[in-house]
């Protein structure tokens, strides 16, 4: 969102677009509803709102290790063993990805408990946690501090470093979505693809931004936002997000959806 949040690209922009900031699911339900034309949305939500045509060129992803995704259990029980999953409300996505994950360790019928980012309440109330963006980087730091207060050891699944290793395919979690009456021209693209390719140009200032809000060193937030996401949708996203719905059905974590035949990467 660099060009939206800096000038000189800021004033121009502001003349074609009205920003609203929320949760990504917020975003999905905005676009359901029609009080949004275009939101950063989880995948999971094109498969309940099919009419979503997707923004071609950027996406919210990772070829590897993503830090900000985690399913946190107790070292003392087993992956296939977890009988209740507390889900961080915030992300439909992530909760279906835990769940194609959870089929492939061999625990179907794990139940998942929704509730709020707290790593210490969701543990109180299940076997294990999955935990999303600022409160899933700031938990690793908290492992030892747990540990003395409680005398349990905590494991850290990073959930698209896990799916990458069992599938062989990247981890998506979000695109633009655009409701059908938007006129999807080639200048909403590349305002978009722009303000991408400009952020990455100023990774810089991103970190002396993030460095002065989160209590994370500079170099956790450059690692991340330069190794750790992977923001063009690519064919390699294309086919990451086939193998995503295509698992999702087969399992009923979400109506049947195939993704455009044609070719969204930019």
């Amino acid at each position: 969102m660099w060009d939206f949040e800096h000038e000189p690209q800021a004033s121009q922009l502001a003349e074609r677009y009205e920003l609203k900031w929320m949760l990504p699911s917020q975003c999905a339900d905005e676009l359901a509803s029609g009080a949004a034309d275009i939101g950063l949305v989880p995948i999971a939500a094109l498969a309940t709102n099919p009419h979503l045509r997707i923004l071609p060129g950027c996406v919210i992803g990772s070829k590897g290790p993503i830090r900000s995704l985690l399913l946190v259990r107790r070292a003392a029980q087993s992956l296939n063993t977890l009988r209740s999953v507390a889900a961080d409300t915030a992300s439909r996505t992530t909760v279906t990805y835990a769940r194609l994950l959870m089929h492939k360790w061999g625990n179907p019928a794990v139940q998942f408990v929704p509730m709020a980012a707290d790593l210490d309440a969701m543990l109180a109330q299940a076997d294990a946690a999955v935990v999303i963006g600022d409160p899933a980087l700031l938990a690793p730091e908290q492992r030892e501090e747990h540990f003395l207060r409680t005398g349990e050891r905590l494991v850290f699944h990073d959930l698209a470093e896990e799916w990458r290793a069992l599938t062989g395919l990247p981890w998506v979690s979000a695109v633009w979505g655009v409701v059908p009456n938007v006129a999807l021209d080639e200048t909403v693209a590349a305002d978009f693809i722009r303000s991408r390719d400009h952020g990455l140009q100023n990774i810089d200032a991103l970190v002396e931004e993030w460095a002065a809000k989160l209590p994370l060193k500079p170099e956790t937030i450059r690692a991340y936002l330069t190794e750790n996401i992977h923001y063009v949708l690519d064919n390699d996203c294309m086919e990451g997000m086939r193998g995503f719905f295509s698992m999702a059905a087969e399992v009923g974590a979400l109506p049947s959806y195939e993704l455009p035949v044609e070719s969204l990467t930019r």
